[in-house]
């Protein structure tokens, strides 16, 4: 998979678990030694999941800390002007990206590689697809590498993805694929349902009395909540 991605731009599907950040870690080192006056970009779509991957990615790569930069909500703008001008390995949020490609402090056209994780939601207007869409004004020479456990729930979501992510080529591997048989781990899953206790049920409640509609003669609808 990994091979594949740096050749064009791959859409990788895999199971969670099974090795989707390794493979984005080995394409990101790559073009980091490939293109020394380039950037290298992971894009998560929550602060918790960037720096969540850039911990992983770095325990994989062999980039130094000092060419690394997080970009989050909670980074400034002035700052992130100066991390863009001085660092050349950056995990941050798709919105923080499209904003400075807007004001013009992100280098685009430096920009070698384009991780995107969580791709299934490169839908509609989402700042996934901003990014892409104001990035290719600026250059199509950058790899974008996507990755997904869930790619669409129909074939419709999936060939929006691949539009909107430029995606060439897919590398699926599910959870039954002989190659990763070996690798994978039997899973004991137990179901726990949670009560929702007095106040959560009041609540609920409350919603069923606004939404229902009202006809003479007809019962309240209280008693339905037990049944949700």
């Amino acid at each position: 998979m990994a091979r594949a991605a740096l050749l064009g731009n791959t859409l990788v599907c895999l199971p969670t678990g099974l090795g989707k950040t390794f493979v984005a870690a080995v394409v990101m080192y790559n073009f980091y030694r490939w293109f020394p006056s380039g950037k290298v970009l992971f894009l998560a779509p929550t602060k918790p999941l960037v720096a969540q991957q850039m911990e992983a990615c770095a325990r994989v790569m062999g980039i130094p800390g000092r060419h690394m930069a997080e970009m989050t909500g909670g980074t400034q703008a002035l700052s992130r002007k100066e991390l863009w001008a001085t660092k050349r390995v950056f995990f941050l949020t798709p919105q923080i990206m499209v904003n400075d490609l807007y004001r013009g402090t992100c280098p685009a056209v430096e920009i070698k590689c384009l991780v995107i994780d969580e791709a299934h939601k490169a839908l509609g207007n989402h700042a996934y697809c901003q990014v892409v869409r104001e990035l290719i004004k600026y250059t199509n020479q950058f790899r974008v590498l996507a990755l997904s456990a869930t790619p669409g729930s129909d074939t419709k979501a999936v060939q929006q993805v691949i539009s909107n992510l430029l995606i060439a080529q897919i590398e699926v591997c599910t959870e039954d694929s002989p190659e990763i048989q070996p690798y994978s781990h039997e899973r004991l899953v137990e179901k726990i349902v949670v009560p929702l206790g007095e106040e959560l049920t009041e609540i609920q409640n409350a919603y069923i009395r606004v939404m229902f509609k009202y006809r003479t003669g007809e019962q309240e609808p209280e008693l339905l909540a037990s049944r949700c």
